[in-house]
């Protein structure tokens, strides 16, 4: 990273009225998360579903768990382990701790499921799960609007298959296959009003709250470009860009910066200007 670009950076942190963060799958990655960018990636992840040529697409999807529940399990139930025992990293709580120096109000939007930002801290209230999160479950059919927590749920998984032991989680009131609320491929069953209501929040925040907006772009690229244009929507209404993402880091002219770092590299850079040469932030 070119050390201009990171106290460019710190200055748009420090004078901004508040942060928008904007999180991709790139944002996990540095907690130790798999990469799943391309079949690769995945198969390196899952290398039982490798060995079967089964890709991303095709496993997150309600078709599979209509035809193999234990399948759809074995690899969803294997995320939810995952994503309990990993802890968020540092660059969470900095975001956290930028907002709190500079009393400045934010508020998230992210396409990961995984659940992160609320370990690390953040309020709830402030969140926009996009695409849902595997902490909580539907039916599959769906019988009804209903959705509860996966709290309750111990995932039982056979590495060596990519398979759910034993029986699958089934709904509480009709009996069917349960599965993640998660915006999967293909999806015409997501039953999506708690997502919904989460939109509607961060829209009333984006009205009253969103003064001098700096959007926080971290780790979000181009394969699935939900993040992407939204941070494309905050700019049309004025919001500066500050991207961060190790392979497609470019911005447009006059909407901000960006950087070609991982998020977590690129937020202790800048936090280090902040509380050094730059001084405190706000």
């Amino acid at each position: 990273m070119d050390p201009d670009d990171i106290v460019r950076a710190a200055r748009l942190v420090a004078e901004a009225g508040s942060l928008i963060i904007a999180a991709g799958a790139g944002m996990g990655v540095d907690s130790g998360l798999p990469d799943f960018r391309g079949a690769q990636g995945f198969w390196r992840a899952y290398p039982a579903l490798g060995a079967s040529g089964l890709r991303f697409e095709q496993v997150a999807s309600p078709a599979t768990f209509a035809r193999d529940p234990q399948l759809a399990w074995g690899f969803y139930g294997h995320r939810l382990a995952l994503y309990r025992a990993t802890p968020p990293h540092a660059g969470h709580r900095l975001l956290l701790d930028w907002a709190a120096r500079g009393r400045r109000p934010l508020t998230v939007f992210t396409s990961n499921v995984d659940g992160a930002f609320q370990r690390a801290g953040f309020d709830p209230q402030t969140l926009h799960e996009c695409h849902g999160t595997i902490d909580w479950l539907q039916c599959t059919e769906p019988c009804s609007d209903a959705i509860w927590p996966a709290d309750a749920l111990q995932p039982d998984i056979d590495p060596t298959r990519c398979r759910w032991r034993g029986e699958v989680p089934t709904c509480p009131h009709c009996g069917a296959v349960a599965r993640p609320n998660i915006l999967m491929f293909g999806d015409g069953r997501w039953l999506p009003a708690r997502t919904d209501a989460q939109d509607a929040r961060q829209r009333d925040w984006l009205a009253r709250q969103a003064r001098r907006p700096l959007v926080i772009e971290l780790g979000a690229g181009l394969a699935v470009p939900t993040v992407r244009h939204f941070s494309a929507m905050m700019v049309r209404r004025g919001a500066t860009l500050l991207r961060i993402n190790l392979r497609e880091p470019e911005v447009r002219p006059g909407d901000g910066l960006g950087l070609g770092a991982g998020a977590l590299e690129a937020l202790q850079a800048i936090d280090r200007v902040l509380r050094g040469t730059a001084g405190p932030s706000g």
